[in-house]
């Protein structure tokens, strides 16, 4: 077959002009008017075009892409240490480090364990309250609302507190928190090294929806092409807003691909064009390098082989795209032309590094709830079972023991129990006062190696028990202290120091 190249006359690839004969200008009317037998071009198959010549079937698939400047890296800032989690993770962790302050406060002052005695000496209790009451003194809470944030923020910091829940109701919210942190800080330390080592390019546009809600970057195609017949045509919201924009600014047109892409180069990432991606991705792999495409394709099409209503190649050609495309002909073509001699130096294959979203650890916030109103349900039943158990002891009604244990709890009262034992131990105390006035001194029996002591001298649990005393005031307090009168109730009698 003896054939003959040339380029289009007019250099367009042909559109609707009803200045021309034929109706169509370009490849498309040459065609049309039988100037030419084939047009081998990416020439994009359309209705409208269909309507008036033959196209083989689609040799290579393509939709509609946006090509931008490639922005300049951006090396990181003093504050990209909190680019691995998003803004509203760490939104949400403030909000969880106060309210788990507050409830860890709350259950603490609920729960009767995390109570303790503080003796007239300051010597703290570690045990809980109803098993050393005896020598009375105030009620004290490691929890206040203060040492309640230390502990959180210790825990988040990964650092040991001088502090730590004993009940518990506090136990589970401790633990609770300190699974919420172990979960952030792994995610956050995960995400930390690729944020801080790599240089990220932010793109300004990153989609179509980019494109069409903002006004400082300009957009335009080839005008009379393809995709400048797609958004004149489309009845699609998003698309005919974007030609709107485009047709009141007749400006961002341009009349070839060439002149498009060197307005591109030099926008300064102000102008983006509108091409088909084929186009698009053989630029981006040519020097100087410096053009990118961003979002999705849109408008998926085919490039075909043109000719004239009725031609006979239209068949041939036809069979030798199929048996191209089944042999994989055509993608070892693309990727010779397109990839494998690309003029761009790939920089190092980065896997993404998107920064994490609420979505990716809301299952931890979860988590960290529930263990919350766990732990409140946890304190309430040690409350109610406490006020039981004083109010049996007491011999009170259990809502006067709750109301007591309330007022305790608010800081306005005392433990109703310990309340009584005090006056207990007060009065016990001044009997003992004038006992020890009015009695003569005591006598020790040798040969049995004990010693008596006054029957009165009791605690409030009925056992008997000497005064607090040092060493060296120990002896004067025997003599005082002890009588004939003792010596009816031998008790054997050993020294410690507390």
């Amino acid at each position: 077959m003896n054939h003959e190249l040339r380029i289009v006359k007019d250099g367009k690839y042909g559109s609707e002009n009803n200045d021309v004969k034929g109706g169509w200008d370009g490849m498309v009317g040459e065609l049309v008017r039988n100037e030419a037998d084939m047009a081998i071009a990416p020439i994009t198959i359309t209705s409208a075009r269909e309507r008036v010549i033959d196209f083989s079937k689609p040799f290579m698939s393509l939709g509609i892409s946006i090509m931008i400047k490639k922005p300049m890296k951006q090396k990181p800032g003093v504050f990209s240490f909190l680019n691995p989690l998003s803004q509203e993770i760490w939104i949400s962790v403030v909000f969880a480090f106060v309210g788990v302050s507050i409830v860890l406060f709350v259950v603490s002052r609920f729960s009767p364990y995390e109570w303790r005695i503080l003796h007239h000496m300051e010597e703290p209790v570690r045990h809980p309250p109803h098993l050393h009451m005896n020598s009375g003194g105030t009620m004290a809470n490691d929890f206040s609302l203060l040492n309640s944030l230390w502990f959180s923020l210790a825990a988040f910091m990964q650092q040991g507190g001088d502090i730590s829940p004993r009940s518990i109701s506090g136990r589970i919210v401790g633990a609770c928190w300190w699974f919420f942190t172990l979960i952030i800080i792994s995610s956050y330390t995960a995400n930390l090294a690729a944020f801080l080592t790599v240089e990220r390019m932010v793109a300004p546009i990153n989609s179509p929806e980019d494109l069409a809600s903002q006004t400082e970057v300009e957009y335009g195609t080839l005008m009379h092409g393809a995709t400048w017949d797609f958004f004149k045509r489309s009845q699609i919201t998003l698309y005919s807003r974007m030609w709107e924009f485009m047709n009141s600014r007749k400006h961002v047109f341009v009349k070839s691909y060439d002149e498009g892409i060197r307005r591109v180069r030099q926008s300064k990432g102000k102008y983006a064009l509108l091409i088909e991606s084929p186009k698009n991705d053989y630029t981006n792999e040519r020097e100087p390098c410096d053009t990118m495409k961003v979002g999705r394709n849109f408008d998926a099409k085919g490039f075909g082989v043109a000719t004239p209503l009725g031609s006979a190649l239209r068949d041939a050609v036809n069979l030798a795209v199929l048996s191209l495309k089944e042999d994989g002909e055509l993608t070892k073509l693309k990727n010779k032309w397109w990839y494998d001699r690309t003029e761009c130096l790939k920089d190092k294959q980065e896997s993404p590094r998107n920064e994490l979203s609420l979505s990716n650890v809301a299952g931890v916030f979860y988590i960290l709830i529930g263990g919350l109103f766990l732990a409140m349900g946890v304190a309430t039943l040690e409350f109610c079972y406490k006020s039981h158990l004083e109010a049996k002891r007491a011999k009170i009604p259990i809502s006067d023991a709750i109301k007591n244990k309330a007022r305790l709890t608010l800081g306005v009262g005392r433990d109703c129990d310990n309340g009584r034992r005090q006056k207990l131990n007060k009065s016990q105390s001044n009997q003992h006062i004038n006992n020890l006035h009015q009695s003569p001194p005591p006598q020790n029996n040798r040969q049995s190696g004990t010693l008596t002591r006054c029957p009165r001298h009791l605690n409030s649990h009925g056992n008997q028990t000497m005064p607090r005393t040092n060493q060296q005031g120990y002896q004067h307090l025997y003599q005082q202290h002890y009588t004939p009168h003792h010596q009816r109730q031998p008790v054997n009698v050993g020294l410690a120091t507390t």
